[in-house]
C-alpha cells in the first residue's frame, strides 16, 4: 500500500471517528441520567512521564456535571485539549461510570454506535501501527504531520458499555506485563537494532552500537534452555469491578474512560450501586500472598529482560 493510500485511509477513518463520537453525545444527552460518578486525576506535567508514582489525589464529580465531563472526555483526543504544561505523552484518564435509563430502541442504537466507534478506533490503530509499515520511532512524526497534535493512546482507547450492572466499584491495579520469550528471537531483535545504525538519545551512534553489542554478548552466553521473560512494570491504573447479581459474576475492567451503564428500567433493572475511587497511596497497598517464584536476574535492563540462568 502506498504512503498516500495510508494517509488517505488514516484521515478518512479519523474523520469518521470524530463524527461517530459527536453522534454518541447527541444520543446520550436526551436520555434520563440515573446516576453518574467520575474521578479527575492529577494531570501529568511535561518531563514527569516516567516518574515513579506513590500518591494520586482523586477529585470526585457526580450527577450531570460528571456526565458532561464524561462526554467531553470521550472526544478529548488532541494535545490542544490539554493545558500548555500537560504532557502529550501521557493520555489523561477519567475513571468513573455514567448510568443511563434506556428502552429497547435506545439500547440497540447505543450498542450499535459504540460498536462503530470501537471498530473505527481499532482500524485507526491498525492503519498507524501496522499498515503504515513504520517503525515505532517513525510513527510520531507521521501521525503529527497529518493529524497534528493527536494523542494516539486517547484515540485508541475503546469505550465500554455495561448492561444492567448491579454495582460498579473502583480501585487501583499495580502489576507487570510478563511475556515468555525465546533467546534466538531476542538475539534477532538486538541484531536488527545494531544493523539499523541509529543513534538513540542520550547515546551517540557509537555508544548505542557498543551497548547493543554488549547485550548481544550477554544473551548469546545463555544456554538454549534458559528461561527468558520480559517483565515490564505498568504504572498504577484505575480499574472498575462490576457485579451482576443474577449471574453471580464479577467482571473487572481497566477504567481510563468512564464506563457507560445501560439500565433497561422497563425490564425491572435497578440503579446500580456506585462506589468511590479512593486516593492512591503506595504505602497502603496490600499485596495478596503469592508463593515464591523461581528467582530471576535482570539481563537487559532497557528491555526489562530477565532470565533464570545464574551464569554471568
Amino acid at each position: 500500500m502506498s504512503r498516500y493510500d495510508v494517509i488517505g485511509r488514516m484521515n478518512a477513518c479519523f474523520t469518521e471517528l470524530e463524527q461517530a463520537l459527536g453522534a454518541l453525545q447527541q444520543q446520550i444527552v436526551p436520555l434520563r441520567l440515573l446516576a453518574a460518578r467520575v474521578f479527575s486525576l492529577p494531570e501529568v506535567e511535561k518531563g514527569q512521564e516516567h516518574q515513579a508514582i506513590s500518591h494520586i489525589a482523586v477529585e470526585q464529580h457526580v450527577g450531570q456535571a460528571a456526565r458532561d465531563l464524561a462526554l467531553e472526555h470521550y472526544q478529548r483526543l488532541f494535545i490542544h485539549h490539554n493545558r500548555e504544561n500537560v504532557s502529550s505523552k501521557a493520555a489523561v484518564r477519567l475513571p468513573g461510570v455514567i448510568c443511563l435509563a434506556v428502552e429497547q430502541p435506545e439500547y440497540q442504537a447505543l450498542q450499535t454506535q459504540l460498536a462503530l466507534i470501537n471498530r473505527l478506533k481499532g482500524e485507526l490503530e491498525q492503519i498507524i501501527t501496522v499498515d503504515s509499515g513504520l517503525a515505532p520511532e517513525q510513527r510520531f512524526e507521521f501521525v503529527h504531520t497529518h493529524l497534528h497534535g493527536l494523542i494516539t493512546l486517547s484515540a485508541y482507547r475503546t469505550l465500554t458499555a455495561l448492561t444492567n450492572p448491579d454495582s460498579v466499584r473502583f480501585g487501583w491495579a499495580n502489576k507487570h506485563i510478563i511475556k515468555n520469550v525465546k533467546r534466538d528471537d531476542i538475539l534477532a531483535q538486538l541484531e536488527k537494532s545494531l544493523k539499523a545504525g541509529r543513534a538513540v538519545p542520550p547515546h551517540s551512534r557509537e555508544q548505542w552500537a557498543a551497548l547493543v553489542s554488549r547485550e548481544i554478548d550477554d544473551v548469546s552466553r545463555l544456554p538454549q534452555h534458559a528461561t527468558l521473560k520480559i517483565k515490564r512494570p505498568v504504572k498504577v491504573q484505575p480499574i472498575a469491578r462490576v457485579w451482576y447479581q443474577q449471574q453471580q459474576k464479577q467482571v473487572q475492567h481497566p477504567c481510563p474512560l468512564p464506563l457507560i451503564a445501560l439500565c433497561q428500567v422497563e425490564s425491572g433493572a435497578a440503579v446500580p450501586k456506585i462506589g468511590e475511587l479512593l486516593n492512591y497511596d503506595v504505602d497502603a497497598v496490600k499485596h495478596r500472598y503469592k508463593p515464591d517464584a523461581r528467582p530471576l536476574r535482570l539481563l537487559v535492563p532497557r528491555l526489562h529482560l530477565y532470565t533464570d540462568d545464574a551464569t554471568r
